[in-house]
């Protein structure tokens, strides 16, 4: 049931990125570096592995955030973004 779960949550994901995408006529980069409308969401996981947040002196900064990241942020939701400190 939770395995089930877990797909049904990964499944509405990818679902919410294409139309986003579909949406705004855009695309992102897949992994051969093409465009593309239809990216999985296990790629768009990928491409964030890398990104930390570093806190300094109460002070926090996310690093590793390129500008493709950004551009994949901006089709989620705003919490998406705040979760980055970009909001």
């Amino acid at each position: 049931m939770v395995m089930g779960l877990c797909l049904l949550v990964y499944s509405l994901g990818q679902r919410a990125l294409c139309q986003s995408l579909k949406r705004g006529s855009q695309t992102i980069q897949n992994q051969l570096g093409k465009p593309t409308a239809t990216p999985t969401l296990r790629w768009v996981f990928q491409c964030f592995m890398s990104i930390n947040l570093l806190t300094f002196a109460s002070l926090k900064q996310i690093s590793n955030l390129s500008e493709q990241r950004c551009w994949i942020l901006l089709f989620f939701g705003v919490p998406c973004r705040k979760y980055y400190l970009l909001c």
